[in-house]
């Protein structure tokens, strides 16, 4: 027998299938996605898990981790184009807006779910298929966006029962413009050249190809340095300086609390501007939950129009995880009723009305038949079926007995405690009102 046949396949490191007994939570926390966002006017937005590589060389930056290290690339075997699986989402989205002109008449307020791709060392709340929510504002230039953008995410957590300060806080900072990160950036890398002895491996690579993303290193032995190196916001011009402070206006009337951070830096290339970052203490070194900022100079870049731009991105796992640290937990499906059918000759009737009773909103699971090793179609016992109906979490069972069908009725049994009753099925809007009670 060839082995490979019988092998168990298993699904591949840091990719985890979601199953019946947590999909419930993600549901819940995709209703709550929606709803914030309809309340925001945000429109939803779908794109490809799959583009074309230089999309994110060109959109992400070549010299960020993403890029270097972190994408899911390969040549399609029928052409020979090089493709990669999402990484992130942006990219694809001004991708998507340019392809279709959607900026033609107006800007866009946009909004996504779905699995992004990494080739990352999985962790807690971090996995090499993760799933992201996102928010994009396509040409819109003032800071209230960027404001308005923060509150979106701070309404998300709220709904969620997320206490800010307890729960959560938000960073912030800007990146300036173009020309006041070449001065910073000079300043930079003069400042880590007089100190380049402390420098790790990891930084004197970056020192002349990204020497911002030196300030975010993990490493403890390069904190003090970091820490003492020129500050970006102290470079910031007047108006750079004017969009920023309206930003943190808005929100402190919004009464939404931040620290300014002015070693914030994000981890693609694109941003501008306003930089933010939503992060927990409950979940560790790893503790940001939502992340981003302005974007002004993406839709250029990647071919389209200038156009302004803002967004964010939050994992849904990591989200997950701090709302179970703090037992926040998704209310679990309820069942209205459970149908126990005695044998197979009562089927056709019981699932008439089962449906009936689906068709206007109740929840019912309706017990199947069993067949043996010869063929033959039996329904389980009643002691079977209602063990079955207890273990099914419903509020009542329905119980199409001979009796009752002879009767041309059903008897309701609550499964919390109760009085039986008995309706008739030629007024199926007793048993209905009931139920729903």
């Amino acid at each position: 027998m060839d082995k490979n046949k019988t092998t168990k396949i298993d699904a591949i490191k840091g990719m985890n299938d979601i199953l019946p007994d947590t999909s419930y939570q993600w549901e819940w926390l995709e209703d709550k996605v929606r709803s914030v966002m309809a309340r925001f006017a945000y429109r939803n937005i779908r794109t490809p898990i799959v583009e074309s590589t230089h999309l994110f060389v060109r959109g992400l930056g070549d010299v960020t981790d993403i890029v270097e290290k972190e994408m899911y690339s390969f040549e399609d075997k029928m052409n020979g184009d090089a493709l990669t699986l999402r990484p992130e989402n942006t990219a694809g989205v001004v991708r998507a807006a340019i392809e279709h002109n959607l900026l033609y008449d107006a800007p866009r307020r946009l909004y996504y779910m779905g699995p992004m791709f990494r080739h990352e060392r999985p962790q807690r709340g971090r996995y090499r298929q993760f799933h992201q929510v996102g928010a994009e504002a396509l040409g819109f230039a003032g800071p209230e966006i960027d404001a308005e953008m923060i509150v979106l995410a701070d309404s998300l957590w709220r709904d969620l029962g997320l206490k800010q300060a307890t729960d959560y806080r938000l960073e912030i900072g800007s990146l300036g413009q173009s020309d006041e990160r070449k001065e910073h950036r000079a300043a930079l890398i003069a400042y880590f050249e007089a100190h380049k002895d402390q420098l790790d491996a990891e930084a004197q690579r970056r020192l002349h190809s990204n020497p911002l993303r030196i300030l975010d290193t993990k490493n403890p032995a390069m904190q003090a340095l970091v820490e003492s190196a020129p500050k970006l916001m102290d470079y910031l011009g007047e108006a750079s300086l004017r969009h920023f402070k309206t930003v943190t206006g808005i929100l402190e009337a919004h009464g939404i609390e931040y620290a300014i951070n002015p070693r914030l830096v994000r981890g693609m290339d694109y941003y501008n501007l306003t930089v933010f970052e939503f992060v927990t203490p409950h979940l560790g070194a790893q503790g940001t939950i939502c992340g981003g900022g302005r974007y002004d100079d993406l839709m250029s870049q990647m071919g389209g129009k200038p156009s302004p731009a803002v967004g964010w991105g939050l994992g849904i796992e990591r989200v997950l995880e701090l709302l179970k640290e703090l037992k926040l937990d998704a209310p679990k499906p309820s069942l209205d009723a459970y149908a126990v059918i005695p044998d197979i000759v009562s089927m056709p009737r019981a699932m008439a009305v089962v449906q009936l009773l689906r068709g206007q909103g109740l929840s019912v699971q309706m017990q199947a038949s069993t067949i043996s090793a010869e063929g033959a179609v039996a329904m389980p016992s009643f002691k079977s079926q209602f063990k079955r109906a207890d273990a099914s979490g419903a509020r009542y069972a329905l119980i199409f007995g001979a009796d009752e069908l002879a009767d041309n009725s059903v008897s309701v049994k609550p499964l919390m405690g109760g009085e039986q009753k008995t309706f008739p099925l030629s007024e199926l809007s007793r048993l209905i009102s009931f139920l729903k009670h």
